[in-house]
């Protein structure tokens, strides 16, 4: 799996419900600011789903992870919905409210 992955997963697993944060945030906080994108691709094979809440990562504008491995972008959504997220009218995580501040 790779430290990496584990550091992301142990960043991921931090986020407290009914908040979200960005791939890049993520990346920051395992001190890899420039791979957002390795952190998808650690999330897309995230082995505990339930344990590592990856729903709960977002890109920084607000939109949803269309390949969200778990059940696509509309899965990602009704979990974040469950949690108490509410979204703006374009669809996206209103950020400024409900971005995790670690």
């Amino acid at each position: 799996m790779g430290a990496f992955n584990d550091a992301v997963y142990e960043v991921v697993r931090q986020i407290p419900k009914g908040r979200v944060a960005s791939y890049g945030q993520v990346a920051r906080m395992v001190g890899k600011p420039r791979n957002a994108r390795f952190v998808g691709y650690a999330l897309h094979v995230n082995p505990e789903p339930i344990i590592t809440p990856c729903h709960r990562v977002v890109f920084k504008n607000g939109s949803l992870a269309p390949g969200f491995a778990f059940g696509g972008e509309g899965e990602q959504r009704r979990l974040l919905l469950a949690e108490g997220i509410e979204f703006l009218d374009n669809g996206r995580v209103d950020m400024a409210r409900y971005q995790w501040e670690a």
